[in-house]
Formats: structure tokens, C-alpha cells, sequence
């Protein structure tokens, strides 16, 4: 249809006889079930005869028995148009259906940050600023890729263009000492198809994953989604207690540069007895780096991929922090000898990412712009926390320190007015988003509330504190 007029109909003209009739079956099956919206003009009936071999008779006749029934309308001069008649009758509305998902199935959508308002003080978490992102700059480079035509014009390799690979590589290596080259780096599309991947390649059903706990969610269901059985590990003040990993533990998941969501992170010692514990037990590490470039303190701890000898660590990195969500390209850093599994599984499941995007990207890498841009970032994002830690002395928390990322968790008195689950649901009726801890934890933990602080504009950071202060007053 569109500005041409056009509308493909399954129109069975085998019999000689009975044309209208199949023609008006045809018209009417696209009308009700929303391929011709309301207000869209048809084909004249002579254009449309002579797409259908037919004669014009028919279908002006197959028009007429739909005006009658409301379902199109004569506009005199105009042409002929689908009335809202159509998108109002049953056939159009959401069945049931007869299919179900298959037999233990109990994950459902979760709602994003997309699909809801944004809150006058918006605290939620993994929440980057859009505001900051260079959008004339993405731009540009993103007209000067397509318009060279070098990258999207053929289907790609499942380990992403290597232009990409090589300038992740560079960045990596210089911003957390990852030891890999461009042949050790796979794109993905974002973090979350990292993680899938690693699990395709390395889990059989009912295989143990160890996570920290509380910790990522998305990660959990994901690995319970693949067959494993996920046992939670608790942290303390040096991160996930290394001690507390089960044996039979084929992949352990860890968030070692500021555990999510606590924010503190894993000790030097514990990141030496993870991997001995890995070696010792033949078992995988998942790395998962999200917000590392974001740095409140000088010097960070040497990943563990870097301190990996024994090729057990996968490196998880996105740019859906640093740069934004709606980019969607993420990388993993594996040891050689999964990369043929991974990129199998990469090509099986999606082909290849968005190449034109990776290509712009290695040149914003390149360029220093990308770098230019976390340090601007990282200007904005610590002066909001320093803010928001300076709010939070006059609410009765105990804020966790953490030394990288976009949010602060802060756990609640055992004698509080109101516990994290009730304190945020009274929040969001006065719009204040922030997050319960319980979100993220499965056994025992402190009770608590995590906010963001990459969403949050800095001028309603205090004011939105006050809300939680009057919430909390005894």
C-alpha cells in the first residue's frame, strides 16, 4: 500500500466463477486483520483489476459489498478508504491462541526503562545520561559508513568487523590491562547475547552455576533458562566469598571490578583464590565489567582476565553504559579455545551485529572521541554521586562505598519506618524510582535500596532525597 496504492492480496482466482466473492474474502481478511489500516486509500478499482487479471466488474463490486458493510468508504474525488470499522472487529483483537510455551516455562517480559514515564527523580539503575552522548558526532560517522558503503553491504562475519575487533582490543587494553588481541574478541549485541553465548557453548542441563547473591537477575534466568541450576554465593566487604563455591561448579559469574549491585570490589586475594578455585575445580569464569569506565578512584584492580593464566576467565563488556543502551553492541574476550563454539553460536543464533554501528564505533574509538566522551561522562556522574552521598546523610541508610558505576546501594536500619519493597512503592507514587535490593537477591540479605545516579538530573537529586526522608521519618 503506502503512496503507491498497492495492496498484495491472497486472492485464490482458480475457479472461472466466484471471482467477487474471492476478491471481497481477500479485501475483507486484509481489513479486519490490520494489513490495511483505517484511513488508508485503496488501489482504484481499475488498478486493482489489472493486478488480478481480472475484470473491473468484480471488483468494483467486491468494493460496493464492503462500503455496505462499513468496512471501506466512497470519499467523491478522493478514491475509496478503509474505515475504522475494520480494525474494531474481532478478528483483529489479540486470540488466545492455541500454543503454549513449552512445559516449565515461567519467564515473562520484564518492563523497561523505555516503557514507563520518567519520574521527576529518576534514581532507577543501568540508566546512562542521553543528554551526554555526542549525537552529531554518531551522527556523521554514521552517515560516512553508510554512505562508503564498505560495511553493510554483505553479511559479516559472526565475530564482528574486524576494524571493530581491533580498536575494542586497543581500548581494553589500555583502559583495563585485558590482555587479547582482535582474534580473541567476539561483538555481540550488547552484554546479555555475551552471557547467552557463553552459556550455549559451555552448559549442559542441570550443570551448577555460581552467582554472586544478590546479583544480576538477567544473568540468573538466564542460565536457569539454559538447564543449569543456579547457586547463590554470598558477598561480603571483598566481594563474592570465594570460599562458598561449590565444588561441582562448571561456571562461576562474578561482577569483580564494583559488585552489582552492592558496589564494592573483589578484593586482590579473592580474585587470586577464584582462580585457583577455577583451576583447581575445572571450572569457567564470567567476567561481566559493566560500568568499569566509570572510575571514582585512580587505580583500579587488574581484571581477572588479565591475572588469568590458565585461559579459564570470558570477558564481558558493553557500550550500553558508556555510550547508550539503544546501540546495542557489546563484546566477550574468550580464550581460543572456545572461540570456534562461540562463534558458531553466534552465526546460529543472529549472524553478525549491525556492522555499519561497529564500524563508526571503531572509528569513535579510534579517534580519542569515545574516550573524550568518558571523561566528560565521568565529570558529570561523580559530581551527582558526590551529591547524592551528601543527601543521604539526613536519611537513616548506610551507604555502601564503591569506587566505579552509576548507582549507590545503601542499606536500611533493622528498626526502619518502612521496608525497601514498601519505601519504593510509596516512592513511585510521589515520582521517585529507585530500587529494593530484594530485586536482586534470592537467600538472606540485608535489606536495603540501590539508586542510580546515570538518569538522575542532578538538580532534583536533594529534592528527591527529601521524599525519601518524609517516607522514612518515624
Amino acid at each position: 500500500m503506502g503512496n503507491d496504492q498497492r495492496v498484495d492480496l491472497a486472492v485464490d482466482l482458480s475457479q472461472r466463477t466466484g471471482r467477487t466473492d474471492a476478491i471481497y474474502r481477500a479485501l475483507h481478511a486484509a481489513l479486519t486483520g490490520g494489513r490495511i489500516p483505517a484511513g488508508e486509500r485503496l488501489p482504484s478499482s481499475r488498478d486493482l483489476a489489472r493486478d488480478l487479471g481480472v475484470s473491473r466488474a468484480s471488483v468494483t463490486e467486491a468494493y460496493d459489498r464492503l462500503v455496505a458493510e462499513g468496512f471501506l468508504e466512497t470519499r467523491p474525488g478522493s478514491g475509496t478508504f478503509a474505515t475504522a470499522a475494520a480494525s474494531d472487529t474481532p478478528s483483529v483483537r489479540h486470540r488466545p491462541g492455541a500454543l503454549r510455551p513449552r512445559a516449565g516455562w515461567r519467564w515473562a517480559p520484564r518492563p523497561t526503562s523505555g516503557d514507563v514515564a520518567v519520574p521527576a527523580h529518576d534514581f532507577r539503575v543501568g540508566i546512562p545520561d542521553a543528554s551526554l552522548f555526542p549525537f552529531d558526532t554518531w551522527r556523521r560517522l554514521l552517515a560516512a559508513e553508510s554512505r562508503a558503503g564498505r560495511t553493510a553491504g554483505s553479511y559479516s562475519g559472526p565475530a564482528g568487523l574486524p576494524r571493530f575487533r581491533e580498536a575494542v582490543a586497543r581500548y581494553v587494553a589500555g583502559s583495563r590491562g585485558v590482555r587479547a588481541g582482535p582474534d580473541d574478541l567476539v561483538a555481540t549485541t550488547g552484554a546479555q547475547q555475551a552471557l547467552d553465548l557463553v552459556a550455549r557453548v559451555l552448559l549442559e542441563p542441570g550443570d551448577v552455576v555460581a552467582m554472586e547473591d544478590p546479583g544480576y537477575p538477567e544473568a540468573r534466568e538466564l542460565f536457569t533458562l539454559h538447564g543449569a541450576r543456579v547457586v547463590p554465593v554470598p558477598v561480603d566487604a571483598e566481594g563474592l566469598v570465594v570460599e562458598k563455591i561449590p565444588a561441582r561448579a562448571r561456571l562461576v559469574y562474578t561482577t569483580p571490578s564494583h559488585q552489582f549491585p552492592l558496589g564494592m570490589p573483589l578484593s586482590l586475594a579473592r580474585r587470586r583464590a577464584l582462580l585457583a578455585h577455577a583451576a583447581r575445580h575445572g571450572a569457567a569464569v564470567i567476567e561481566d565489567d559493566y560500568d568499569s569506565e566509570f572510575r571514582r578512584a585512580r587505580r583500579p584492580l587488574e581484571s581477572l582476565q588479565a591475572l588469568d593464566r590458565d585461559g579459564r576467565v570470558v570477558y564481558v563488556g558493553t557500550f550500553s553504559k558508556s555510550l547508550l543502551p539503544g546501540l546495542r553492541v557489546g563484546y566477550l574476550v574468550a580464550p581460543s579455545s572456545l572461540r570456534d563454539a562461540l562463534l558458531a553460536a553466534r552465526q546460529l543464533t543472529d549472524g553478525h551485529g549491525a556492522v555499519h554501528v561497529q564500524a563508526a564505533l571503531a572509528r569513535l574509538i579510534d579517534d580519542g572521541l569515545l574516550a573524550r566522551h568518558v571523561r566528560k561522562a565521568s565529570a558529570r556522574y561523580t559530581e551527582r554521586y558526590e551529591i547524592l552521598l551528601d543527601a543521604l546523610k539526613d536519611l537513616p541508610v548506610e551507604p555502601v562505598p564503591t569506587a566505579a558505576g552509576l548507582h549507590v546501594a545503601a542499606h536500611l536500619p533493622a528498626d526502619a519506618a518502612l521496608g525497601s519493597r514498601e519505601l519504593v512503592a510509596r516512592a513511585r507514587r510521589r515520582s521517585v524510582a529507585l530500587d529494593s535490593l530484594g530485586t536482586y537477591a534470592v537467600g538472606p540479605h540485608r535489606d536495603g535500596v540501590v539508586l542510580g545516579i546515570g538518569g538522575a538530573v542532578t538538580s532534583t537529586i536533594r529534592p528527591g532525597i527529601r521524599v525519601l526522608e518524609h517516607l522514612l521519618a518515624p
